[in-house]
């Protein structure tokens, strides 16, 4: 009898396989209430639970799924040296032979280590280690399961995987050196921040390396005068701002988690925050990044003047999620601290009229600071942990902020308040003092911890759609509860059509998980059908690979595994996140069509 190498369970394999692997594509367990599974057995028993009892031939596979890889071709020349000055005339090093040798017939979508749970042998892993700690200070490579378990997961703990080591680097000069024993001996490298990422993309490769950033965490230097502060990827976001305050200056993003998330995780991930509808995402407020390729190559994007020499690369590595290249310098703008801002609170009794009054104050030309809703689910978990004085009674509650000078403050303010009555605001409520004002905001910044205080566990999804769909999409998540039955709490960045619903579900019970995911992914590729994208700004990770199947083409996915070639051309960063393989992609069309059915066949495909 044929068994799954992993976990030994019989083998289950489909009807009649174009292609037959052997691997075990287990789910990850979820930990009771977010806690971590102390015992390794019980991890791996929940780790493989779902093996035997999957169906539709995605249980195991009769063949290693990543261990060959395709002929690279060598980058464009155009696309390497960029930074301004660079000797454009050394040659790449050619990547390691292991890399680089495929088989005839290997399909040219399908990269080398795309499997996240692809285990190295014990001899591979202790060569790595013994290579690792040769070539870096002690301490800084750590192995044991309990020393690399913290960081099994990031803020999505659905996904866990333990890495063959972590190495904690203090300087560039040992990022490079970590980068250039994985770029030899052929091995994945995931760079890490504060592991607070929700789309899984900061998880390890069960035969890779994580590179925490997190020593990396000096202000190297703040130019009051220029409005331009230079850190390291390891700084906190909101320690930039306090750096910036004495001099009348701050950082604008403010993700929820600012008070902990990294500059070089926001890079990765183009953060964004409650204030990005005016001041732009993580984008719109970077100079300049500097970081290594996986060789060891130097390479700069953007620059502190109004253009850089080159192709104006700085788009495409904010937000590509550690697979281009490691950040170890970044750029960033501050602004000017408004003299004052003020919130107005308004209460519907409606979500839909929330929706119309969000239109209604774009359309009118006004671009609040910030422009946030909280259904009454929201709000009733948030109230009790924050008491920031919210209407409980009402469907939907909008925050809309005005900063600026006083005199601007009071037009905008009066204009806001205006026109959320004209379409239906039941009540309003203006700030008065900073204190009250950062009451207003807390209930939406804490929205995920209550989330915690009314269900065992939340999954917090995170897609974009035009503002006008906003009342279609919040009946659909409706409907989508009682199909399911599970129940979902909404926030969002309603200003630029950011939805943030948090599934409410109990790891505990076998089947709430699969459900909770099904859920998810019926939301973000609503958001596709409706014009949108399935992330504004966690990320796809791990956990949108299959919705990138939904919203990319194959042509389109092509282009962007073209692109990670032309930086990473071994693949070895951070592989098996964001782009989905061709095979994955296939799979994900046989379970999801049915029939020829598609979901929401009613709505125009875009």
């Amino acid at each position: 009898m044929l068994r799954c190498e992993r976990c030994r369970r019989p083998l289950r394999p489909r009807p009649a396989p174009a292609v037959v692997r052997r691997q075990c594509a287990r789910r990850p367990g979820v930990a009771p209430n977010g806690a971590r599974q102390g015992a390794s057995r019980a991890r791996r028993g929940m780790r493989y639970a779902r093996c035997a009892a999957a169906v539709q031939g995605h249980a195991c596979r009769q063949e290693r799924f990543g261990r060959e890889s395709r002929a690279q071709e060598p980058p464009p020349r155009g696309l390497r040296g960029i930074r301004a000055g660079a000797d454009h005339s050394r040659e790449r090093r050619p990547p390691p032979a292991a890399a680089v040798s495929a088989p005839a017939g290997t399909a040219a979508d399908e990269p080398r280590f795309s499997d996240v749970a692809e285990r190295a042998d014990d001899e591979r892993r202790g060569a790595v280690v013994a290579a690792l700690r040769s070539a870096l200070p002690a301490g800084t490579v750590l192995a044991e399961d309990n020393d690399v378990a913290p960081y099994e997961c990031d803020g999505l703990a659905n996904f866990r995987e333990l890495p063959v080591a972590v190495v904690l680097p203090a300087s560039t000069r040992e990022v490079a050196a970590a980068l250039a024993v994985c770029y030899r001996l052929g091995v994945p490298v995931v760079a890490r921040g504060a592991g607070t990422g929700l789309s899984g993309g900061a998880m390890p490769h069960a035969s890779g390396v994580v590179l925490s950033l997190a020593r990396l965490n000096r202000i190297l230097d703040l130019d009051p005068l220029a409005g331009i502060a230079r850190v390291e990827p390891g700084v906190r976001n909101l320690a930039i701002s306090e750096a910036a305050a004495p001099f009348g200056l701050y950082y604008a993003p403010d993700p929820s988690s600012q008070i902990a998330c990294t500059i070089g995780g926001n890079v990765a991930e183009n953060a964004g925050g409650v204030h990005c509808l005016k001041y732009g995402l993580t984008l719109h407020n970077v100079l300049r990044v500097r970081g290594l390729t996986i060789d060891g190559e130097p390479v700069e994007f953007g620059s502190h003047a109004l253009d850089a020499p080159g192709l104006d690369l700085l788009a495409v590595l904010i937000g590509s999620e550690g697979l281009l290249a490691v950040i170890t310098e970044v750029s960033v703008r501050l602004l000017p601290r408004p003299a004052l801002a003020r919130v107005v609170m308004a209460s519907f009794a409606d979500v839909g009229h929330a929706g119309d009054a969000v239109a209604a104050i774009i359309a009118a030309g006004l671009i609040p600071a910030g422009l946030e809703m909280m259904d009454q689910r929201a709000t009733a978990a948030v109230e009790p942990f924050v008491r920031a004085g919210y209407d409980l009674t009402a469907a939907a509650l909008l925050l809309a902020e005005s900063d600026g000078t006083p005199e601007e403050v009071e037009v905008e303010i009066t204009h806001l308040e205006q026109l959320l009555r004209e379409h239906g605001a039941s009540a309003t409520s203006v700030s008065r003092t900073e204190a009250e004002r950062l009451r207003f905001w807390s209930g939406r910044k804490n929205a995920f911890p209550a989330a915690g205080r009314i269900s065992p566990d939340y999954y917090c999804m995170d897609g974009t759609i035009p503002r006008k769909h906003l009342g279609r999409v919040l009946e659909e998540i409706a409907a989508l509860e009682g199909r399911l039955g599970l129940r979902c709490m909404n926030v969002f960045h309603a200003g630029d059509g950011n939805l943030h619903p948090l599934i409410l579900f109990d790891a505990n019970e076998p089947d709430q998980w699969a459900r909770a995911e099904r859920f998810g992914a019926a939301i973000v590729e609503l958001c596709v059908a409706l014009g949108g994208t399935i992330t504004g700004e966690h990320g796809v990770g791990i956990e949108k690979l299959n919705s990138m199947c939904v919203q990319f083409t194959a042509g389109e996915r092509a282009a962007f595994f073209a692109v990670k070639r032309a930086f990473d051309p071994p693949g070895l960063l951070n592989p098996g996140k964001l782009i989905p393989t061709l095979h994955r992609c296939a799979e994900y069309g046989r379970m999801h069509v049915h029939g020829g059915a598609l979901p929401f066949a009613d709505l125009p495909r875009f």
